[in-house]
């Protein structure tokens, strides 16, 4: 939806004073005139949020109420959770049984490196006596049976050396993973429980309680909105055809239906480089110079976004402007004229015409 072009503020920034008779003629005036983009928006705290939860369940405990001051990590809501406590307590239980099966893991492991080492010292003595062997071969001092017979013992010793360390290896590492994967396995259960209460992400005030206890609440489901208390910004949806006008650190010119016939002024913060789809809009997010003594969130605001001033501008009132280029002289001949700037009610002209003429508005 596009937003309406209408401009609240006062009008005493934007009037140009002109000469005006019944007959529907005037001169074009000198003054100042001011060009500006209209936005719409809402009133938020800072760092405003809405409060959602990562579980599914029933709501069976709202533990703070609206306008109360909150603290980090507070808990909001208790979800109930019977199905998570068991699981979790299910998950503990076996984690104590792995620290149990752990310790007889532990004396097979050193059982093990016993039998690796055995197996080590065998090694070493059946490899000296197969290299001793295998150097006086060549003199025939051994038989080629005795040779044989003694290179198999070597191998054997190694092979079951080999087969022994592997072995110790496999024992190492199931201890590692049967500790590792219970122990993940209770911590994923506590984070599981501790995801059925609902925490506050950072200290701030209550604004809004969404939902009753008995309540079935889902993760898309709102529960509550908080916000850093007594800091307040405006958000704004400019539209897409101004967006290209506006820029960080231009002045704004606010009105609130609380603060009615009070005008504030503000400036653009922070600008949000995408488009929303359906409204055809952009956000922006404002500052107040000088805020109202009281605020809340939600409340409305209309503004306009000051793009340029100029004074000392030859205006005409934008009724006597015909097709956005001509203008009424003689009553009914019609002269091409180059405008500029322009507000809600005035248009500058550039070229065509002169202070002292007279020009006729079109019937």
């Amino acid at each position: 939806m596009k937003l309406a072009k209408v401009f609240c503020f006062s009008i005493t920034i934007f009037i140009v004073s002109c000469s005006k008779n019944d007959t529907e003629e005037m001169q074009p005036a000198v003054g100042s005139i001011t060009e500006s983009v209209y936005a719409s928006g809402i009133i938020k705290s800072e760092n405003q949020y809405t409060v959602y939860a990562t579980v599914s369940g029933v709501l069976q405990k709202i533990k703070v109420t609206p306008g109360q001051t909150i603290a980090k990590g507070q808990t909001l809501f208790q979800i109930e959770s019977d199905k998570a406590s068991l699981t979790t307590e299910n998950a503990r239980l076996a984690y104590q049984l792995s620290n149990e099966n752990s310790r007889y893991i532990q004396d097979k492991i050193a059982e093990m490196e016993t039998k690796v080492q055995m197996a080590k010292d065998k090694l070493v003595v059946d490899q000296s006596v197969y290299n001793r062997n295998k150097n006086i071969k060549q003199y025939k001092v051994i038989s080629e049976v005795e040779y044989e017979r003694v290179e198999l013992t070597y191998k054997n010793s190694k092979s079951n050396y080999e087969t022994a360390v592997k072995q110790l290896s496999q024992l190492k590492l199931q201890l590692k993973n049967d500790q590792s994967r219970n122990s993940n396995n209770l911590k994923i259960s506590e984070k599981s429980q501790s995801d059925f209460e609902v925490k506050s992400a950072f200290s701030g005030e209550l604004f809004d309680v969404l939902v009753k206890e008995g309540t079935l609440i889902t993760s898309q489901m709102p529960l509550a909105v908080i916000g850093e208390k007594n800091k307040y910004l405006l958000e704004l949806d400019v539209d897409e055809n101004d967006m290209v006008k506006v820029i960080l650190g231009q002045k704004i010119v606010v009105t609130l239906d609380s603060y009615k016939g009070k005008v504030f002024e503000a400036k653009v913060d922070k600008i949000y480089p995408i488009m929303d789809e359906r409204s055809r809009t952009f956000k922006i997010e404002a500052h107040f110079d000088n805020p109202p003594a009281k605020l809340y969130p939600n409340l409305t605001a209309e503004a306009n976004i000051i793009i340029q001033t100029k004074k000392n501008a030859l205006t005409i009132p934008k009724s006597y402007l015909i097709d956005d280029k001509f203008v009424l002289v003689n009553e009914n001949e019609k002269r091409q004229v180059k405008i500029g700037l322009n507000d809600y009610q005035n248009v500058e002209i550039l070229e065509g015409l002169t202070a002292g003429e007279t020009i006729y508005k079109p019937k």
